[in-house]
């Protein structure tokens, strides 16, 4: 079976359009939910963040009426419980050796656009990663993560390649609004990727070859289940 890395921001807010700070961290539903799926497919799943901080999870995703219900809000608390001794002691970046894994999977939550978008330790895993043909899936805001890889002539390593995001129309109608700092959906058109978003709040996923991308937190079932089968192929 496959080793699978999954990269998590350790960003506990986000710096606003206005320059408050926003509470913020990983999304419960996605990382809960590709985890489960991962392992519950045989796979293994080593945690890593920049720095090897304790990631946070926002705790907005953990209120019933955006888990989809008390009943889910508490299954992930649970399940983020389970994990807990690994959550507490994630990989670092920096001393991850991008041959030990198959695939790299990028759960969102507004976290990445405050560290994993400029993470050069990120950016240089992505770039080895997708030049071996490794599973890069990020989905959500887990995206912006794909900014951080520049190749050595300055270009960005995913210009020209498909893929779907968080959408401005989402990020703006059920996000964190007009006081947003800055929209990923846009800076990845402005370097170059090719966004192929659907309708808003539905599950969608995109492939183009080793790349795996999901549009929102309705999509992280869709996503994983997509990098299982790409690892059987």
């Amino acid at each position: 079976m496959a080793n699978i890395l999954m990269v998590v921001s350790a960003a506990d807010s986000l710096t606003m359009k206005d320059g408050s700070e926003h509470p913020t961290g990983f999304w419960a539903e996605e990382l809960v939910v590709s985890h489960q799926l991962l392992q519950a497919a045989g796979h293994t799943v080593h945690i890593a963040t920049p720095d090897g901080v304790r990631p946070t999870v926002d705790q907005v995703s953990l209120a019933a009426e955006s888990a989809g219900g008390e009943e889910r809000a508490d299954g992930f608390r649970d399940y983020l419980a389970s994990i807990d001794a690994e959550l507490s002691a994630p990989l670092a970046l920096t001393d991850v050796d991008i041959n030990s894994y198959d695939a790299v999977v990028m759960p969102g939550g507004h976290g990445p656009m405050t560290d994993l978008y400029k993470d050069a330790d990120l950016g240089r895993l992505l770039v080895a990663a997708d030049k071996a043909g490794k599973v890069i899936a990020p989905f959500c805001h887990g995206p912006a993560g794909l900014l951080s890889a520049t190749l050595d002539d300055g270009s960005f390593a995913f210009a020209g390649r498909r893929l779907i995001v968080f959408t401005n129309e989402e990020e703006l109608t059920g996000g964190t609004g007009e006081n947003t700092p800055w929209l990923v959906e846009d800076a990845l058109k402005e370097k170059g990727a090719v966004i192929e978003n659907a309708a808003a709040w539905s599950s969608n996923v995109v492939r183009d070859s080793n790349l795996i991308t999901g549009q929102n937190p309705q999509s992280s079932e869709a996503v994983a289940k997509e990098v299982v089968k790409a690892l059987a192929a």
